[in-house]
């Protein structure tokens, strides 16, 4: 047993990508938009550590204008094979630009011009124009590095509460529920 969050975190998440077949980093993410109106979509964890856990997105998307409204998120991990999952609730706040520049560089080409090409969460008449607009970014960027987009950026979410399940026989599951104090960390148990 650990009384640091993000090493038991890693601890299971290390389990997770042993175990799970796909997307092992998929996670829910839960924002609200400013009616209060709740939204939820998987995204993948590309970050994480103490100061909070990454996910990147295009900031003209509806998740990014639910983050501007309201900047708090709540995310869930949720490995099946483990009987586990982990919910994180905090503020969000944008990566720095660096660290945004850095992890584009490291997708792929077409996921890189794919960034560039779709209007994300907008409306799309057909399929064939995003194809199109696909095609234009390859035109646009031929024989040279494709940079990030401004309006694509990452979101950290800076945990105040971690919540620990592990799922038990008869629905006698274990909760553990740290909470953020400051600096610290305030670790209890919560009723299945």
């Amino acid at each position: 047993m650990t009384d640091d969050p993000f090493a038991l975190f890693d601890t299971w998440f290390a389990e997770a990508r042993a175990s799970e077949i796909n997307d092992s980093n998929a996670m829910a993410l839960a924002t609200v938009d400013a009616e209060g109106r709740p939204s939820v979509r998987m995204v993948l964890l590309k970050g994480r550590g103490p100061e909070g856990f990454v996910f990147y997105t295009n900031q003209q998307s509806r998740k990014a204008g639910d983050l501007s409204a309201n900047p708090h998120a709540a995310l869930l991990f949720h490995w099946k094979s483990l009987r586990r999952q982990v919910r994180i609730e905090g503020p969000v706040t944008l990566v720095d630009t660096a660290t945004a520049d850095a992890y584009f560089a490291t997708r792929s080409r077409d996921s890189q011009l794919g960034a560039w090409a779709s209007d994300q969460s907008r409306p799309l008449d057909r399929r064939e124009t995003f194809e199109a607009r696909f095609e234009e970014m390859e035109a646009r960027f031929a024989g040279q590095a494709v940079p990030r987009p401004p309006h694509w950026s990452g979101y950290r979410v800076t945990p105040e509460r971690i919540e620990f399940w592990q799922d038990r026989e008869h629905r006698l599951h274990e909760r553990r529920l740290f909470t953020r104090i400051d600096s610290s960390w305030n670790e209890g148990l919560l009723y299945p």
